[in-house]
């Protein structure tokens, strides 16, 4: 029988990478036009494919709306194949919000137009998250399609098998072994196509497992192969064992599920033997890294969940708002634009995104909590001051604040009457013409007071409470000097070097010399960090002299370090460090709750040398195997060494497997009973370093100074992109990393730690005055209020959110534990599970979660219609 060849005709689009948007967009009108008048006017070309992506889509109709209804036509018609993401997204940075929201945005905008198609198509991602068949399965996808990360050694040597996650989900793949862009061009004279396709056919061929074998047509910003039925038959004739045809991805999958005895595959791939995974992009340019860190740390953990307590209490809920914030990120998060591995023109393009996004994103949190605290009771004489609590279970939490008053001072009392005590950190005086221009305008120059304030609340799960501030006599700021901290938890002291030393009181264990920095040359490129041979890192460890000071507050310590930290300045052209030096002035701040297990670290570099990467380290104490970290919806563990670095190069890998990996959230070592770990809202690299694999070192920052760079110590051979400088790359200025260090006795622990460090708590303080005004609103809120509570801390709460096209208040919980584990909400004996599609799939859940499974469970349904409450209430 003959081999059966599926050429499906498509275009890998990069929106962005050394080329602009801008110049894509032009590229796109033309190829677009001509794929159209192709699909339009020749029958028997059957269909092709738009990269998986409607972010394409978006571009082509922002200059030629006057065309979406050919598109939807031909859509509909089953003949321009569309979605089912917003963008190409890379899966290792990326939070599990951000891949559900690719995929919901992705399909919102599909069914507007047809249908989305039905494959989780990923041609280009540097690496697969071992958690993408269950985010698939969630949106009815049972097919796979990617390129990178795969090796023989997770368990088959074939191009087609199954991929599972831990709860069982699984996918069916069909690998591109060879890439996306092995049918680009192909040419018209027989002998050039035969030798071209004859070194192909010899990988597709040993990694099939039947007679079908697929040929993707297309490449980045290709356009459409207009000749490509002379080139069929060019093929059929070439190869009489072999039937060439047009085909798409589907009729790929209908016949490989066919195939008997297919391989079953686990876990993440980020092998980088056949293509490469690029495992140490994941700190580069981190100025970029750490906003898309931080602006989905806001949407998912502050923004979305204070949105539902609005709806919930009778506000409105605007989606639109928020679809347009996620969607300024997921144009971030392709592959490309997520790496940052980019021209230095789109890499300003992508910072001016995150600087819109996050604006975006303060004033509607800003907005919403204003919403909410002027629509509870007001007492003359008396402004407010809301306290929002994001964790789904009460809790007792540090509240930093700021109180703006023109009074001289003020008190705290709660909506009883009773004082509630706070302390007063600093005070300064602002003009009163940021408050409200219109107070200037009168001539009013009297000015304002800004008190920053600490204070303990045991806040509501899920929920606010609204204080009351009145006029009163100004309290006396209460800070004084500390040679050392003590807590119930900690005792630290600061070390000459700006290192601590970090004794664990419920553990009795001690950490010495905790947050040294290292440093080593990056020979490198904007895809890859690269060390010269044998090099031995710069240790800041007993080689710096620290100002160093700690003041304590009343409900915390914070714990100042400043330092030089000597690094050469650059590399030569003969790749070597320079003689000459640099000093990098490093800022360090630990701030030390005396009601927490977490202490918050503040690392700020100012980076004036090049070609190098600085990292922060903390070491454990504990000898460790195995890493374990946060991925989307779970967690990983990973070897400290990869094995494969005893035979990489003997095997020809095209790039050294390193044990450099991302982490979401977390990181950490555990032993028996204890574990450490980094918790993190900005650097989302790291490794675990020294003689006993016992330290974690979260990396800083990475400077290069070009896109691509040939033959690298660890990556032989071409450049990957193309070689173009790239001198914002080399990072020079100020960067600031958010980070902490917890103590915990399991990784479960760890994990709700992670979320009281993301979910911070909010506040606004309601004055008289307002530069922007808003009418009085026809809700009415009370003083507290709790949307739902948590009974077991088994789980972990990803979000909050109201569904897309109904009524009904979501939440997403997912578990980290080796064991099920079953919700409990306070006031649900059952539950209607949802899926991440936000369709309902259990209308009686028992609430139990696999490991590493996500659900989506409704929280409320008050603001249903009629018609929507009986559409829920029928049968699925």
């Amino acid at each position: 029988m003959k081999k059966r060849v599926h050429v499906v005709p498509h275009m890998h689009w990069d929106r962005e990478w050394y080329f602009s948007t801008e110049e894509s967009q032009i590229l796109l009108v033309n190829n677009m036009d001509e794929i159209m008048e192709m699909l339009e006017s020749n029958p028997d070309y059957p269909s092709y494919v738009l990269d998986g992506q409607t972010a394409v889509l978006e571009d082509y109709f922002e200059v030629k709306p006057e065309n979406k209804a050919r598109v939807r036509k031909l859509v509909q018609a089953g003949r321009l194949i569309v979605g089912p993401w917003v963008s190409q997204t890379d899966e290792m940075t990326t939070g599990a919000e951000s891949i559900t929201r690719n995929l919901l945005y992705g399909y919102k905008d599909c069914i507007e137009l047809g249908q989305p198609m039905a494959i989780g198509y990923i041609p280009d991602s540097f690496g697969q998250t071992s958690q993408m068949p269950m985010i698939l399965n969630q949106f009815d996808i049972q097919y796979s399609i990617f390129w990178r990360g795969v090796s023989e050694r997770h368990g088959s040597d074939k191009t087609e098998f199954y991929w599972e996650s831990d709860d069982g989900s699984r996918v069916l793949v069909q690998l591109f072994p060879l890439g996306y862009a092995i049918g680009k061009y192909l040419p018209t004279d027989p002998e050039a196509l035969k030798e071209r396709l004859d070194k192909y056919f010899k990988v597709l061929d040993k990694g099939a497992t039947g007679l079908t074998e697929l040929l993707p047509n297309g490449h980045d910003q290709m356009p459409i192969q207009q000749n490509i039925f002379e080139i069929l038959e060019q093929l059929n004739e070439i190869y009489p064992d072999r039937e060439f045809f047009l085909s798409r991805y589907e009729n790929v999958f209908e016949e490989i599920e066919q195939h008997e005895n297919l391989d079953t595959l686990h876990g993440e791939f980020i092998d980088g033997k056949y293509s490469r995974v690029h495992r140490s992009i994941f700190a580069q340019r981190q100025d970029l890294k750490a906003m898309n860190t931080r602006i989905e740390n806001k949407l998912t953990n502050v923004l979305e969940p204070l949105m539902s307590m609005a709806f919930d209490l009778g506000f409105s809920y605007e989606h639109g708002l928020v679809e347009v914030i996620w969607k300024l990120l997921l144009k971030n998060h392709a592959h490309d634009s997520m790496g940052a591995c980019c021209s230095d023109k789109v890499h300003r393009e992508i910072k001016a995104r995150y600087a819109e996004a996050e604006e975006r994103c303060d004033r509607l949190i800003d907005f919403y909590k204003r919403k909410i605290v002027e629509a509870t009771p007001d007492k003359a004489g008396f402004d407010k001051l809301g306290l929002f609590n994001f964790l789904p279970y009460a809790a007792d939490r540090l509240v930093k604040t700021v109180v703006t008053t023109r009074w001289a001072g003020f008190e705290l009392m709660d909506a009883d009457g009773n004082a509630v005590s706070y302390n007063l950190q600093a005070v300064s005086e602002l003009d009163p013409g940021l408050i409200d221009r219109q107070i200037v305008h009168y001539g009013n120059y009297e000015p304002f007071f800004r008190y920053e304030i600490e204070l303990m609340r045991d806040l509501p799960a899920m929920g606010y409470e609204v204080l009351y501030v009145k006029e009163a006599a100004r309290q006396d700021i209460f800070c004084q000097p500390a040679d050392r901290i003590v807590t119930d938890d900690f005792e630290l002291t600061g070390n000459p070097d700006g290192t601590v030393k970090i004794t664990d009181r419920r553990s009795n264990r001690t950490y010495e010399n905790v947050f040294s920095l290292d440093d080593t040359a990056d020979d490198g490129d904007e895809y890859d960090f690269s060390p010269l041979a044998d090099e031995v890192p710069i240790s800041s460890l007993g080689q710096t002299q620290a100002a160093v000071k700690i003041l304590e507050f009343e409900n915390e310590f914070i714990l100042t370090s400043n330092y030089e930290f000597t690094v050469p300045s650059a590399l030569t052209e003969s790749r070597q460090r320079t003689d000459s030096l640099s000093k990098l002035p490093v800022n360090l701040k630990l701030f030390v709750s005396k009601h927490s297990r977490i202490i918050k670290v503040e690392l700020t570099v100012e980076n004036t040398a090049k070609d190098h990467r600085l990292r922060l380290l903390v070491p454990t104490g504990i000898a460790s195997s195995m890493s374990f970290a946060s991925n989307q919806f779970g967690t990983i563990r990973r070897p400290v060494v990869d094995d494969a670095l005893a035979y990489w190069e003997a095997e020809g890998w095209d790039e050294r497997p390193d044990a450099i990996y991302p982490f979401l959230g977390h990181v950490g070592l555990e032993d028996d009973h204890h574990a450490v770990a980094m918790l993190t809202n900005s650097s989302r690299e790291y490794e675990i370093v020294g003689q006993q694999f016992d330290t974690i070192a979260i990396t800083v920052l990475r400077a290069v100074g070009v896109l691509g760079k040939e033959e690298l110590y660890r990556r032989p051979g071409r450049p990957s992109g193309i070689k173009l400088p790239t001198s914002d790359s080399q990072m020079q200025g100020k960067l600031t990393l958010d980070l902490a260090l917890t103590f915990a006795n399991s990784a479960v622990e760890v994990a709700q730690a992670e979320k009281i460090y993301h979910a911070k708590v909010e506040t606004y303080n309601q004055m008289p005055y307002h530069a922007m005004k808003l009418n009085k609103s026809k809700p009415v809120t009370a003083c507290q209020y709790s949307m739902f509570s948590v009974k077991n801390h088994d789980l972990v709460l990803s979000t909050v959110k109201k569904a897309e096209n109904t009524g009904e208040i979501l939440a997403r919980f997912y578990n980290l534990s080796s064991k099920s584990v079953k919700l409990e909400l306070a006031g649900f004996d059952h539950y209607v599970l949802h899926s991440l599609k936000e369709v309902i799939r259990d209308r009686a859940f028992n609430g139990v979660v696999n490991p590493n499974q996500v659900i989506t469970v409704r929280i409320s349904e008050h603001h249903l219609t009629q018609k929507q409450r009986k559409e829920l209430s029928s049968p699925s």
